[in-house]
């Protein structure tokens, strides 16, 4: 898979592609990661990528460099209802990022990612330009470099042989729509805590019982919204009453 990605800051992105699980698969050409200086489009000589928007306010993103990057790389004019490529503009007023769109995205050969910077691009950038927005929480950062990386690894991570093991990225958190459980290794009794004994038993389909049961467990914990999007079974319903039972009655 290839990854485009179009920013005023390619030094942001020096070691982040070039350590572990993301530099792996690059050295096995399972990923190619391209960064593009979006001031080498520019056609006067102080390279200027920004201007101050109409009727005022802040520095905004001028649409020609980013244009002429984008159509250079990809090779043609670009219309956004015609591009096979999705054309991805980072920005906070985009569609919140999650483990569904990263597994929307891993099916694409290839994907641009466009880097925003100060007030934002100019609007023709996503009128005729990106096919997509997309924001990785509802916050403000500096720019869209570091959404740039959080999606190339997320989306990475589904790729087929990045991970090594075929079904490792199906059990991570969120995944399956649930946190993972706890995960334990040696020692099994560190300073008197032990290690589940079910975990120790070699019975693996009660493993997978107390894995699952914990996960729900978590997740009923931590993140109880994303319950309300998860297909569940009867009898995971019947462990959530129990969980919910026993919440009750701690609090009275």
């Amino acid at each position: 898979m290839r990854f485009d990605i179009f920013t005023l800051f390619p030094e942001m992105f020096a070691g982040v592609f070039d350590e572990s699980i993301l530099k792996r698969a690059r050295d096995a050409r399972l990923i190619e990661i391209f960064l593009h200086d979006i001031r080498a489009s520019t056609t006067d000589k102080h390279h200027v990528t920004d201007d101050y928007a109409y009727a005022g306010g802040g520095m905004v993103m001028k649409p020609e460099p980013i244009f002429a990057a984008v159509e250079s790389v990809l090779q043609s004019p670009i219309s956004n209802p015609q591009s096979p490529i999705p054309i991805i503009l980072l920005t906070p007023q985009g569609r919140v990022f999650d483990q569904t769109i990263a597994r929307e995205l891993a099916q694409h050969s290839r994907i641009a990612l466009i880097c925003g910077h100060y007030e934002g691009v100019d609007e023709r950038v996503r009128e005729h330009l990106v096919t997509d927005e997309i924001s990785i929480g509802d916050y403000v950062l500096t720019g869209g470099e570091i959404p740039a990386m959080v999606i190339v690894d997320a989306v990475a991570r589904l790729i087929p042989g990045v991970l090594g093991h075929p079904t490792a990225a199906a059990n991570d958190s969120h995944a399956s729509g649930l946190l993972e459980g706890p995960h334990y290794t040696r020692p099994a009794d560190f300073r008197g805590w032990r290690v589940p004994e079910i975990l120790l038993s070699g019975h693996h389909a009660q493993i997978e019982k107390w894995r699952h049961r914990e996960a729900l467990r978590r997740t009923f914990e931590r993140r109880p919204d994303l319950l309300e999007r998860v297909e569940l079974s009867d009898e995971d319903r019947q462990f959530l009453e129990t969980l919910k039972a026993e919440k009750q009655n701690r609090a009275t």
